[in-house]
């Protein structure tokens, strides 16, 4: 049923509300009684679930030469075996897991989406953070400049006699 967008009214008040509450008000009633019908046979569809309890977790460093690595000590033994499913390998003299920069750029993002979708659907989360740059060496302050009297602003390379 299609509710009116509006009616034209007389200019009596009393006619003009007895021609609303005849023609427009059912109609509105009949919509909300629609709305309730709707609302209690379809209810609000469910919500997605709260992610799981986290366990554990991983930071993955992204460090500047393109190796994704994480730190020995630092990953849980239920993520080494995903880490190496997904082709990261065990670097001794690093003490540290590392995806290789040999793989291209596409490799890596397919390995390492692998990675996190396992071992977050594991309830382990995964950090990520780019290497801290190496301290520069900054120069010294400069010692604070003498004050003199300014240059000339423009001075002539021959002088006129």
């Amino acid at each position: 049923m299609e509710e009116p967008n509006g009616i034209a009214v007389p200019d009596d008040p009393a006619r003009a509300a007895a021609q609303v509450s005849r023609r427009v008000l059912p109609n509105y009633a009949d919509a909300l009684d629609a709305v309730r019908r709707n609302a209690h046979l379809q209810p609000d569809p469910a919500h997605r679930p709260g992610a799981p309890e986290v366990t554990e977790s991983v930071t993955l460093i992204w460090y500047a030469d393109g190796v994704v690595g994480a730190p020995y000590t630092s990953v849980p033994a239920a993520a080494r075996t995903v880490l190496y499913a997904c082709y990261f390998q065990y670097s001794p003299h690093e003490a540290a897991f590392v995806l290789p920069s040999s793989y291209d750029t596409e490799a890596r993002a397919l390995l390492l989406h692998s990675a996190v979708r396992q071992l977050t659907t594991q309830g382990i989360v995964v950090n990520f953070r780019h290497a801290a740059p190496a301290a520069a060496s900054r120069p010294p302050c400069p010692a604070a400049a003498v004050l003199g009297a300014p240059p000339p602003a423009w001075r002539s390379s021959t002088t006129r006699r």
